[in-house]
């Protein structure tokens, strides 16, 4: 025994070994990848910052451009008026020259007065002497010693530590899952966070081989994420996160794994009755499931499809050619579920089609009479719906019947406590209680489900709801009431 459990740990130690080897060569095909990944996005940014260089360039050059049109098109107009007083300025002052030679005083004074008067209005003596603009460029020059130190400084952006999972924090309950995490020091640069999950019935670290990918959660603003609808079907979640800043995401945590207790069971359609067609956790009535099946006769039926009441029996001959000794025959329309409640707390919840006549939905112990109808005997516990000429709902054990003077659901909740003894029913939309048994349970149960002319889905994998553990916490804490068909078993 002691060389068996030193194999087994070597058998377990190799396998772990052989999974880190498929880790590590996976982890070198992803450096080399990502590292040419690096590189392609790297050249995109230098090609997206010489662009705006570039632009910049075109745009402050063509500034640079009209400020000087601006300025030689002021300077040359101011040029133009500056000739055209110079030529009128020389031409009175030839006048004036040429007026000194005159020697008779009233020509003399009459060409002085004519030379004063335009003197006088004369454009140059209005003209300002001053460029009206500067001839500097300098308020259009740049300095880009900053820009290049900071260019200089740059740097690879740093990479955001990997975030810290809250195991204490984290929920599992209502087929939800929230998961809190915290970063290990405070960085003003992270922009979102990632959140990566995966189902598994490993409780250990991820696997390489042999598990599902993983499901991805993007752009998360907050340090809590709920992931909702889902279906327990495997043991454990996988849950890791990584934080991300603009350009670049950090390492993702440390793994963490989240037991998800549920109960996932199948119809079995081996213990079935031959008028049910059983797919998986659907299960409908097949009035034609029974070959040489006695013809029903009756006033009532004529028009339903040679449908037998349950309250009247149908043999069939094919009843033991297709089964054992716990395939359910005559009026026991029941099939049961494949997988046992030996202890804990379980919930599932049935839906019964909208046509459905006459169903039940329970627990059995195994092994029931292939005649036994749910709720018809000590070792069975059901709430049963009749919708036959008028609707009756029950609940029953030990062919004791309780009427339930409340509306039926179009959904139920099924509820067990094995360890407890306890059996709840709900209303699986408002969670309310529909009905509860009290027992010791001393066999493992089985989920038990009967059902003429009509079908019905079963939803398992699911967890206890709030609500429902809100309540029993209640009822336990009231002492809860006693059913007129509570019993010990």
């Amino acid at each position: 025994e002691t060389l068996q459990r030193i194999v087994s740990t070597l058998v377990n130690k190799n396998d772990e070994i052989h999974n880190f080897i498929d880790m590590l060569n996976h982890t070198i095909s992803n450096v080399q990848v990502n590292s040419s990944n690096a590189i392609s996005e790297l050249d995109e940014e230098f090609d997206g910052l010489y662009s705006v260089l570039h632009e910049m360039k075109g745009s402050m050059a063509n500034t640079i451009q009209q400020e000087e049109a601006r300025k030689i098109q002021a300077l040359q107009d101011q040029l133009s008026q500056c000739s055209r007083a110079l030529e009128s300025s020389e031409e009175l002052l030839e006048l004036a020259v040429q007026s000194l030679d005159i020697k008779n005083p009233v020509e003399l004074l009459e060409a002085a007065r004519q030379i004063k008067d335009s003197v006088t209005v004369a454009s140059a003596f209005r003209l300002s002497l001053k460029p009206k603009v500067s001839d500097s460029m300098t308020h259009m020059m740049v300095d880009f010693a900053l820009e290049k130190r900071m260019l200089q400084a740059v740097k690879f952006l740093p990479v955001p530590k990997a975030p810290e999972i809250d195991v204490a924090a984290c929920l599992v309950a209502d087929n939800c899952i929230t998961i809190s995490w915290r970063m290990p020091e405070e960085d003003s640069r992270i922009d979102h966070f990632v959140l990566e999950y995966r189902k598994t019935n490993f409780d250990g670290l991820p696997r390489l081989k042999g598990e599902q990918r993983w499901e991805l959660v993007d752009y998360i603003k907050a340090t809590q994420y709920t992931l909702s609808g889902l279906k327990f079907d495997t043991k454990y979640m996988n849950l890791r996160v990584q934080a991300c800043n603009k350009a670049v995401a950090g390492e993702y945590s440390d793994p963490v794994t989240l037991e998800t207790k549920a109960f996932v069971f199948s119809l079995d359609s081996t213990s079935s009755h031959l008028n049910l067609k059983v797919e998986d956790t659907y299960v409908e009535w097949d009035p034609t499931g029974g070959k040489g099946q006695e013809k029903i006769k009756g006033k009532e039926n004529k028009n339903r499809s040679n449908t037998a009441s349950p309250k009247r029996s149908t043999n069939s001959p094919r009843a033991s050619a297709r089964g054992g000794r716990d395939r359910f025959a005559g009026e026991s329309y029941t099939v049961l579920g494949d997988t046992a409640v030996e202890s804990g707390q379980h919930y599932w919840e049935v839906r019964a089609q909208k046509d459905c006549k006459s169903y039940s939905v329970g627990v059995t112990y195994r092994n029931p009479g292939k005649f036994d109808q749910l709720g018809k005997t000590n070792s069975s516990w059901c709430i049963h719906i009749n919708n036959w000429l008028q609707t009756t709902f029950s609940a029953k054990h030990n062919n004791k019947a309780k009427t339930l003077d409340i509306p039926v659901p179009d959904r139920i909740g099924v509820y067990c406590d094995f360890d407890g003894g306890q059996l709840s029913f709900y209303n699986a939309n408002s969670k309310a209680l529909l009905h509860t048994f009290r027992t010791k349970f001393t066999q493992p149960l089985l989920p038990g489900f009967m059902i003429w002319c009509g079908g019905l889905t079963v939803s398992t994998g699911l967890q206890v709801p709030s609500a429902v553990k809100t309540l029993q916490k209640s009822e336990n804490g009231l002492g809860g009431s006693t059913s007129s068909l509570n019993n010990v078993a």
